[in-house]
């Protein structure tokens, strides 16, 4: 889907399927009949009713899932806000697609196939201290490349990236969509010292300002303060949603990205579940705010849908668990 205008993608984040309450009552049905106390399973149990309610399925599956990483420069590195130089996001492609980085191990030990998806790399995005980051028309092109790298065939898929100097943007998007200022969001990201953290935060505030008639609007803040891999998962998201795939939510930069869906649509990321939560200091608030517990708290910090991919494993076990128990009548085993 190419969106033409920012009011034809609103319009699509306003038109969202709220998924199948069907398939979901009868995942949980099943699920009291097996062997086990009620609920003894805590967040196995759910984690099957909700790939059923957005399978569609009372039976959910799980043949097909992919992991997505999106990659993205941005201009905002001129003000020394990450510990690598943006050369490295190329760098890492090709790592990527030589199978050498740690998305390459986690998503074959997942079951899952990984998709690398550069997004205009030899032109960063603009420095949003200075200019938007992306004008209208740019936005929408990475919005439209995430949304239809989406196929609808697939179960349950997870979205990464790779940015140098992304974590900047993430939290200047969270900032504006949630408030309390820069230093409230921004952590160390690749490592940066005490001087670094300053400059990311000074920037921070600095693309608040000169961006603040933008900042009413979800998808004005995405363009004027994001990136392209950012909207790119954005539009990916909303594509998952339209089509009742199930999304597993990788780190800070992640979760950033989507977030204003949530703020333009009250269940805009009900199809989501935040795979971890990240050690980038703003990732745990962003989840508060947006109401997503996480399912791993590993210190993790890495991006490239590394923690997203890892849960698939979590995801797995609880419906082997929902398809291959015995219920208490098979086993002969007494219910109370």
């Amino acid at each position: 889907m190419s969106f033409k205008s920012l009011e034809d993608l609103r319009a699509a984040c306003l038109d969202l399927p709220a998924g199948s309450d069907a398939a979901a009552g009868a995942v949980a049905r099943r699920q009291d009949t097996l062997t086990k106390p009620r609920g003894s399973l805590g967040r196995l149990e759910t984690i099957a009713a909700w790939l059923g309610r957005w399978q569609g399925r009372e039976m959910p599956k799980l043949d097909t899932v992919k992991v997505f990483v999106f990659a993205g420069n941005h201009g905002v590195t001129a003000q020394g806000v990450s510990a690598y130089p943006s050369e490295v996001t190329v760098q890492m492609v090709a790592n990527f697609a030589g199978g050498g980085a740690a998305i390459n191990q986690l998503a074959r030990i997942a079951g899952a196939k990984l998709d690398v998806i550069p997004l205009d790399l030899d032109h960063p995005t603009g420095d949003f201290t200075q200019v938007p980051a992306m004008d209208e028309q740019a936005f929408l092109a990475a919005v439209s490349a995430g949304y239809d790298a989406v196929s609808k065939d697939l179960d349950l898929v997870c979205f990464g990236e790779m940015g140098i100097g992304n974590t900047t943007p993430a939290a200047a998007i969270s900032a504006a969509l949630f408030g309390g200022g820069a230093e409230k969001w921004t952590g160390r990201g690749t490592g940066v010292d005490d001087a670094g953290l300053i400059r990311k935060i000074t920037a921070i505030e600095a693309g608040l300002k000169r961006h603040a008639d933008s900042l009413s609007d979800p998808l004005k803040i995405a363009a004027a303060l994001g990136g392209r891999e950012l909207a790119a998962i954005f539009g990916a998201t909303l594509a998952a949603r339209r089509n009742n795939i199930p999304v597993l939510l990788d780190g800070f930069v992640c979760t950033a990205a989507v977030a204003p869906l949530a703020r333009l649509h009250p269940t805009g990321l009900a199809h989501t579940i935040a795979a971890h939560v990240s050690a980038e200091s703003g990732h745990r608030r962003l989840l508060e705010a947006l109401g997503l517990p996480p399912l791993l708290d590993l210190g993790m910090r890495l991006g490239e849908g590394s923690g997203a991919c890892l849960a698939v494993n979590i995801v797995r076990s609880a419906l082997e668990c929902h398809a291959k128990m015995a219920s208490f009548a098979e086993a002969g085993v007494s219910d109370k």
